[in-house]
């Protein structure tokens, strides 16, 4: 297993998340839990959740494995690159013209009166889609080079700039604020993109893109895009589960009461973070490596991975699990209780965050299964998976809002992962599950994650008594 990779891959996305975490705190005094942080939220979701589906591995996981099989990995890459860049742009310039409908679709619950102040930032925001793809990118061409720094550390570039505009602003009213955080996003992506073109000409890998323009034998080259085309949509699908499920809850939470949307996003912000920190750092770093094993048929090498990966999941996401949820009010009572932000907020956000933590382990332990069907072209069998997680999802989510509110929204989402988890470990093997988890770790792992409640459990009693 790449230790270093991992390693590597895990303390630039940790850079980038505490900058991310300043930035929500910065947020939360300045908006609090209110209509324009309600509003800013809706505006943002869309792009972030492509930020989202491109960055933490989606679309890697359908590019890698035809790069890695091309012939002719410049024609193909640049043939992708050119298709997608067109796209976006053009669908950036019709949402500029039309931002009500695609407003109205991400918030079903409000008022014609507050889509019509969503609107124009759902428009400056939107751009952001084509900066990331960029990166993105670049990132995958980078990853195969087994380079992960660069693409781990620069979402601090985005955070950063938000911070930047927060500092600036924050005095001011909120609506104010609300532009100033949307153009912000802007310049975060452009420095993002500047960024990894430095980086991928510092691996000389622009040569890559800049021979693509040359296309030798045009048969090889459209077959090679035909396969992708066939693996790019049921790999998104199937890698997007939990920002799917998270962009649902925030469309549901527009029927809620006012703040619901910004609870749901301080404590998704939190879960995320061992998320991404451990489970897409490890999964990231293992696939170009796996891919090329599976390629190759040196099998038995790419499932060792799987067995030390797994327990490295299971122990870092088990004991993030107990400390989150034991830990939950101090948390979100540190990060953000202070100026518009109350303690009924706090608390509120701290009930979320333990619905969604209950979901950490499965979501984690699920996408390091999912790189052998990616891998190995079975991008569709995850597909359907996903659909099935969706589905129950979406059933689990219409149950439980009305007694629960947006904790409900967050089991639901929790749910959705464990049955993600079930289905994918049944796809890869389950005979391959049982032979990795019936060994003496099994025990050590019962007895550390009773232990880790039962600590986090003191410490709370401590910690609660302290601020209240």
């Amino acid at each position: 297993m790449r230790l270093k990779s991992i390693f590597t891959n895990s303390f630039g996305i940790l850079v980038s998340r505490i900058t991310g975490l300043g930035r929500d705190v910065l947020m939360a005094s300045a908006l609090g839990a209110s209509l324009w942080s309600d509003i800013f939220f809706i505006a943002f979701k869309l792009p972030n959740l492509f930020r989202r589906i491109f960055a933490e591995g989606a679309f890697t996981q359908a590019f890698m494995p035809s790069f890695v099989a091309s012939k002719q990995k410049g024609v193909f890459a640049t043939a992708i690159f050119l298709r997608f860049l067109l796209f976006l742009t053009l669908a950036s310039l019709l949402i500029t013209l039309f931002p009500t409908p695609v407003t109205k679709l991400l918030a079903w619950g409000w008022s014609s009166e507050q889509i019509a102040q969503t609107g124009p930032l759902t428009a400056i925001n939107f751009w952001y889609l084509d900066l990331i793809f960029i990166v993105t990118f670049i990132g995958t061409l980078l990853q195969y080079k087994e380079h992960f720094a660069t693409t781990a550390m620069s979402t601090a570039l985005l955070n950063l700039s938000m911070i930047g505009a927060l500092l600036l602003f924050m005095h001011e009213d909120p609506k104010t604020v609300a532009y100033a955080l949307s153009f912000s996003v802007l310049i975060g992506g452009v420095l993002q993109v500047v960024t990894h073109i430095v980086s991928l000409k510092h691996l000389n890998l622009q040569r890559i893109l800049l021979g693509g323009w040359h296309y030798r034998n045009k048969k090889d080259i459209t077959e090679e895009k035909q396969k992708f085309n066939q693996l790019f949509i049921p790999a998104v699908w199937g890698s997007s589960t939990a920002q799917i499920n998270s962009f649902i809850d925030t469309m549901l939470a527009t029927f809620l009461i006012s703040g619901s949307v910004s609870y749901l996003f301080y404590a998704n912000r939190i879960f995320q973070l061992p998320l991404a920190i451990i489970a897409i750092a490890t999964t990231t770093a293992l696939f170009p490596s796996i891919s090329k094993a599976v390629k190759n048929g040196r099998n038995e090498e790419a499932y060792l991975n799987l067995n030390n990966a797994f327990w490295l999941l299971a122990f870092a996401l088990g004991i993030a699990t107990a400390g989150g949820i034991m830990l939950a009010e101090p948390i979100i009572w540190l990060l953000f209780e202070r100026g518009k932000f109350a303690q009924a907020d706090t608390m509120e956000t701290a009930y979320v965050l333990m619905m969604y933590l209950a979901g950490l382990l499965p979501f984690g332990l699920a996408k390091l299964f999912s790189l052998f069907l990616y891998a190995s072209h079975r991008q569709a069998a995850a597909a359907k998976i996903a659909t099935v997680s969706l589905l129950l999802n979406i059933i689990a989510s219409l149950l439980l809002i009305k007694p629960l509110g947006a904790m409900g929204l967050a089991l639901a989402g929790s749910i959705g992962g464990w049955v993600l988890f079930i289905l994918t470990v049944r796809e890869v093997g389950i005979n391959r599950f049982w032979e990795i988890t019936k060994t003496i770790r099994t025990l050590y792992w019962i007895v550390c994650m009773a232990g880790s409640f039962l600590i986090f459990y003191f410490i709370n009693l401590w910690l609660i008594g302290l601020i209240r």
